[in-house]
């Protein structure tokens, strides 16, 4: 029998103590990298455009009482559709401009603003902006669309979203819950989880001293301390992360469409079209060859204005006026939802 015992105890230090001393050692020794690094900014520039002299300028007010900085350029032509405009983390509303020219010209309206504590926007005390979407940014999105709603040109029909990078992700969030937005063009869109997976398999590789346990550390695994380390930012930073991932589903059956550079080397190809696979039909994921972050609109410009321009046409152009013979469609109308940042 006492083999037996001896034998027990092997097991059960196999299964139970083995397992939560690797867990003790990760949250000691490798979260605190986690979230040195999740805090860490992009080295990019920052795009900044110049204001256009045909555009209306805006003021937006937060239900927290924050000012945002918008504009709003009307169609070059009889008005297909309006755009909300998602810019890129730490440019300025006019960086909307060399994107959404052609767009302007096409016949859609074109409305951008500047997050909080972005460009010419006010700053929130105590809260400094990452790259990473926070319910501060959904409740900035859920402001912009309040506004497009309360314009007396605005669309019945609902709008089209065309977002880069964070706004991009930014913009599904709150478009998810929110079906005045009728379709969707994103361009190096991210989220958290899936983004930060498979960085954290490298970094396992950098920051362990412990490389044999690699092999053994499965991704749910990996998942759970990527929230770990969120939450723990979370403390820090006072804010919450909004997470992207269960929104995707909640999109269709409004169509999207996904662009993402295939050369990019900070949201890898493999991270976009994990996100891209949560989201279901109708959609569409092209990959821009040897384009880097944001960098598929300058590469491949032609091609790039062809399928976006395609797709609003088909998507919202093409919806039919809810005020046709004089009767408005109130099926066709969302009804406004309320501006909380909870997700």
């Amino acid at each position: 029998m006492e083999w037996l015992r001896i034998s027990l105890g092997i097991v059960a230090a196999l299964v139970i103590v083995f397992p939560f001393a690797v867990h003790l050692y990760i949250v000691v020794h490798y979260i605190p990298v986690v979230v040195r690094i999740f805090q860490e900014k992009p080295i990019f520039i920052m795009p900044f455009g110049e204001p256009a002299e045909h555009a209306e300028e805006i003021t937006l007010t937060t239900p927290d009482g924050l000012a945002l900085k918008a504009c709003y350029l009307k169609a070059g032509k009889p008005r297909k559709g309006v755009l909300l405009f998602g810019l890129e983390f730490g440019s300025n509303r006019w960086a909307c401009v060399p994107y959404c020219e052609f767009l302007r010209e096409a016949g859609y309206d074109i409305f951008a603003f500047e997050m909080r504590g972005q460009g010419e926007s006010r700053a929130q005390q105590g809260y400094e902006a990452l790259q990473w979407v926070t319910d501060f940014e959904v409740i900035d999105f859920q402001t912009a669309l309040a506004y497009l709603r309360s314009r007396a040109d605005k669309d019945p029909r609902g709008i089209g979203l065309f977002g880069l990078s964070k706004g991009g992700s930014a913009g599904l969030m709150v478009a998810a819950q929110d079906d005045y937005v009728r379709c969707f063009v994103v361009d190096g869109a991210f989220a958290s989880v899936t983004t930060m997976v498979p960085y954290m398999k490298q970094w396992v590789m950098i920051y362990t001293k412990m490389p044999c346990l690699i092999p053994y550390i499965p991704d749910w695994y990996l998942r759970l301390a990527a929230r770990i380390g969120i939450r723990r930012i979370e403390r820090l930073r006072r804010c919450h992360f909004a997470v992207l991932e269960p929104r995707m589903a909640k999109l269709a059956p409004r169509p999207l469409l996904m662009i993402h550079g295939g050369a990019d080397n900070y949201i890898k190809p493999d991270m976009a079209r994990a996100l891209f696979e949560l989201a279901r039909a109708p959609k569409e994921f092209w990959l821009v060859a040897n384009a880097k972050h944001n960098q598929s609109f300058h590469l491949a410009a032609d091609e790039y204005k062809s399928r976006v321009l395609a797709f609003f046409d088909q998507h919202l152009g093409g919806i039919p006026d809810p005020w046709a013979n004089g009767t408005l469609n109130q099926e066709a109308v969302s009804k406004e939802p309320s501006i909380t940042g909870e997700w």
